[in-house]
């Protein structure tokens, strides 16, 4: 089985990484999570990654997003792989 193509950077017990994760699942997307440090300073391979320390952020390998926001990425998900999107 190959890796999923989507990469949810979270934090354990976050209201808004589980609305990313309601999203995917309604979905059906496999993705594969990533729990990440609790302390701000320290989501280094979040900044990395995205730009900033912030989570939820995913990494869609098959559109190549990258981006972080739980609004953003429950828009973008529905708008990609949901009714209208592919």
């Amino acid at each position: 089985m190959s890796e999923p193509q989507i990469t949810l950077y979270r934090l354990q017990a976050c209201p808004f990484c589980e609305r990313v994760v309601r999203t995917l699942d309604e979905l059906d997307l496999s993705y594969r999570s990533r729990y990440v440090e609790p302390m701000h300073s320290e989501r280094n391979v979040v900044k990395r990654v995205s730009g900033a320390r912030s989570v939820p952020a995913i990494v869609d390998r098959e559109t190549g997003v990258t981006m972080s926001e739980s609004a953003n990425i429950v828009e973008y998900l529905n708008g990609t792989y949901g009714e209208g999107g592919a």
